[in-house]
């Protein structure tokens, strides 16, 4: 278990991120193990490099994650559109 990205949950920061050839900052909402057995990290994308070209709602591999930081940024509530007790989730261990 990743214990920054438990802490930047709890305290509403967002994460900075290198992830399949850029960087990304993330609002982090839900970490666990997906149901494909990944570490799991579902996260709002706010800025930073997307293969599809698009921001917003994402489950992103924490294993081929690196140089996982905690930013001084936070964000106050939840993004909308998301929902607790992620589906794609068979274990979760810290949520919003």
């Amino acid at each position: 278990m990743n214990s920054i990205i438990v802490e930047a949950i709890n305290n509403y920061q967002l994460l900075s991120f290198y992830y399949n050839s850029g960087s990304r900052i993330v609002e982090p909402h839900c970490y666990g193990i997906t149901t494909a057995g990944n570490p799991g990290l579902r996260a709002f994308q706010v800025s930073g490099f997307s293969e599809s070209g698009s921001l917003g709602w994402k489950m992103f591999d924490v294993s081929k994650a690196s140089s996982i930081i905690a930013l001084d940024k936070t964000f106050s509530v939840p993004r909308a559109g998301y929902k607790r007790n992620d589906k794609g989730m068979k274990s979760i261990y810290k949520q919003l």
